[in-house]
């Protein structure tokens, strides 16, 4: 299997980079490289891939508003010059931040890194009716989907909190869990899934179940508030 993917950058001599660093991974394949956001997301509109390598300063449109369009958009490496957007990249739940001028050894790290995302997705039993299993140490453990209240994530580890004070922390990564969850449940922040059927207050801010306080990341509000017009909670 190779993994399809395009480079989104202004700079040709950065497109050119990359596509080199690129080549020497067998199983990786460039289908397609483009001068600017707008071409991409009509690339993206009739075409899927499996990764971005995507640039943040571009002229027309913003790599970083040019992700908040994607509906479902692929797993993405932010490749810029600019150090001030690291923190808004780890929020819109990127698999890594490149400096530019990027060095094969670094770019190396975040081919494994996607590499691993990849290996995990495979590893995670597919729910069973109402339920999962997730290893912790040398235990297979049931979770059962109605019994969590949220997900928290931290680094490449989650800890799933459950009713009557229960938890698993695990090596897991929150994105690829996600996946396995139903419509009851929702991202809010990079850091926390929520079951909505939990809940016990919320605000433009920040939810609570229980007594404890989760914040809405900025990325995630026009998420939440979508979810609000549609649900029956008021």
């Amino acid at each position: 299997m190779k993994y399809k993917c395009i480079i989104v950058d202004d700079e040709p001599l950065a497109r050119e980079l990359i596509a080199s660093h690129l080549a020497h991974f067998e199983s990786f394949e460039l289908i397609d490289s483009f001068d600017n956001a707008l071409k991409a997301y009509t690339f993206l509109e009739t075409n899927t891939v499996d990764l971005i390598f995507l640039d943040i300063e571009m002229p027309l449109l913003k790599g970083n508003d040019f992700l908040k369009k994607l509906k479902n958009p692929p797993k993405v490496i932010f490749t810029t010059a600019y150090r001030e957007y690291a923190i808004e990249g780890y929020e819109l739940n990127v698999i890594d931040y490149l400096l530019k001028p990027i060095t094969f050894n670094r770019f190396f790290v975040s081919i494994e890194k996607f590499k691993q995302l990849q290996i995990s997705k495979k590893e995670i039993v597919s729910p069973a009716e109402n339920h999962t299993f997730v290893t912790s140490g040398n235990k297979n453990i049931k979770i059962i989907f109605d019994e969590i209240l949220y997900i928290e994530s931290l680094k490449d580890y989650i800890t799933i909190h459950l009713e009557n004070n229960k938890s698993h922390h695990i090596k897991q990564n929150i994105s690829v869990f996600e996946k396995l969850l139903d419509s009851n449940f929702i991202r809010i922040h990079r850091s926390f899934i929520i079951q909505t059927k939990k809940l016990t207050a919320y605000s433009k801010n920040e939810v609570e179940i229980n007594t404890v306080e989760i914040p809405i990341g900025n990325s995630y509000k026009e998420n939440w508030l979508d979810y609000l017009n549609t649900a029956v909670l008021k």
